[in-house]
């Protein structure tokens, strides 16, 4: 199969591409079109591995590791999926670690996929040491986020995906891109300062404090540690030696709901607590409550017929000649150079 511009072959381009548009088209441009420059120059200078032996081992009933062999993360962690689904509806309930990976992109990619198949899909994985835990003034874990999808009746999964901080570094990189500042309280500069400009990011905060920070710790050990990978401040650099494999951690949890309850009653209680939720009364300020997912669908069904909006220098690049700006090689967490 021919190889693409940037070195992947054709089935992992597509795969790569598919997940980039959906990502823009969720209105989460962290993880679109915004990474392809960085996967570009990582695949050049070997940090990704264009040939991986993805292999599948079944490790017991219900459980089962994909080795990724360091391959493209959205290739390698869409094969993890599928011997989950397979293991779920063998077994009812499904637990699949992905070994050895690059960057995945967003959770809701997978576990909407998994939800479409009608099952309850919950999934997470390590990222760079860039939070400073709660009561520290160091970076330790990652931003760490966790998807989780479930069935509806007669309309698309209602999903739900987060960073365990108050935003993922891909909004930065995001704020970056389209030259704007963030709000004070994302981040904090070298002194622990909070601060409104993305260039000057030294750590992320976590969400709500100790329950983010906890969180982010469950995260680091269930998709890192227990699947035998670098944990906390061990896991690699995004950013540092694009030459190396990043060696990361996923991790799939699915479940079966008919091995619990009936699919056709589990379903209309799910929409019947959507309902109700939009029947309640708004707060000042919001024409309705909505449920996780509502709004980035509405989103999404409106690119998908209209088009979706990126920013112009990025569809500049897009469409040239260059491959990559070589820019990210040797730099810190935050894309800075090292000190």
């Amino acid at each position: 199969m021919a190889d693409n511009k940037a070195g992947l072959k054709q089935e992992q381009a597509d795969i790569v591409a598919n997940h980039l548009v959906y990502a823009d088209a969720k209105g989460i441009h962290s993880h679109g079109a915004v990474r392809v420059d960085y996967y570009a120059e990582r695949i050049a200078k070997g940090g990704i591995n264009t040939d991986p032996n993805v292999t599948f081992e079944k490790t017991g009933p219900s459980s089962g590791i994909v080795q990724g062999d360091n391959g493209m993360g959205h290739y390698v962690a869409l094969k993890g999926l599928d011997n989950a689904i397979n293991l779920c509806k063998e077994s009812g309930i499904a637990v699949v670690g992905v070994r050895k990976v690059s960057h995945t992109g967003t959770m809701a990619y997978y576990v909407q996929k998994a939800a479409d198949e009608n099952l309850i899909a919950l999934s997470m994985c390590q990222s760079d040491p860039m939070v400073v835990p709660y009561g520290g003034a160091g970076n330790y874990f990652g931003t760490n986020p966790i998807g989780f999808a479930f069935p509806r009746e007669n309309d698309v999964p209602v999903v739900f995906d987060m960073a365990t901080t108050v935003q993922a570094w891909g909004k930065v990189l995001d704020a970056r891109s389209k030259n704007r500042s963030i709000p004070d309280t994302w981040a904090v500069d070298a002194q622990g300062n909070p601060t409104t400009d993305p260039y000057k990011v030294s750590g992320l905060l976590p969400i709500a404090g100790p329950k983010g920070y906890g969180l982010m710790m469950m995260v680091d050990i269930l998709s890192g540690m227990m699947l035998g990978l670098p944990f906390g401040k061990h896991v690699s650099s995004m950013y540092d030696d694009l030459s190396k494999g990043r060696d990361l951690g996923h991790l799939y949890i699915l479940i079966d709901p008919t091995k619990f309850t009936d699919l056709t009653s589990f379903k209309q209680n799910v929409e019947t607590m959507i309902d109700e939720l939009h029947e309640m009364q708004p707060a000042d300020g919001f024409d309705q409550v909505s449920i996780p997912s509502e709004r980035s669908q509405k989103k999404y069904m409106k690119y998908m017929e209209n088009g979706t909006p990126i920013e112009k220098n990025i569809y500049e690049y897009l469409i040239s000649d260059t491959v990559h700006f070589d820019k990210y090689g040797g730099m810190n967490a935050f894309a800075e150079p090292e000190q």
